[in-house]
């Protein structure tokens, strides 16, 4: 199943209900990863622009572009990235992809 990462960060509000009312976000998380066919693989809090991401598996690009709407539909996140990842297999496959293919360049 294809993986992403998603970088958040939320907004000062949602940062103030966290607060008053601490939670584990990756139970709300996982259960609507686990209602469109998606698993959550991690998330962890982090400091700098972003303030946390998560790593999951959704079926295709579909579904992850569903999940990352319905996450952030609620308002609490101000900002997201999401970048597809792929593993040191898939890449070497893209790889070899791209060493036998040819494109001429601008002028050429």
């Amino acid at each position: 199943m294809p993986l992403y990462m998603s970088q958040f960060a939320y907004t000062k509000e949602a940062w103030a209900a966290l607060a008053q009312n601490p939670e584990d976000r990756s139970v709300a998380i996982g259960e609507l990863l686990e209602s469109m066919g998606g698993r959550l693989v991690s998330l962890y809090f982090t400091f700098g622009e972003y303030d946390g991401f998560v790593v999951f598996e959704a079926p295709d690009n579909n579904r992850a572009a569903t999940f990352i709407l319905a996450a952030i539909s609620p308002g609490h996140i101000k900002e997201i990235k999401t970048t597809p990842a792929f593993a040191p297999e898939e890449a070497r496959e893209f790889m070899r992809d791209a060493g036998s293919a040819t494109f001429r360049g601008p002028g050429g």
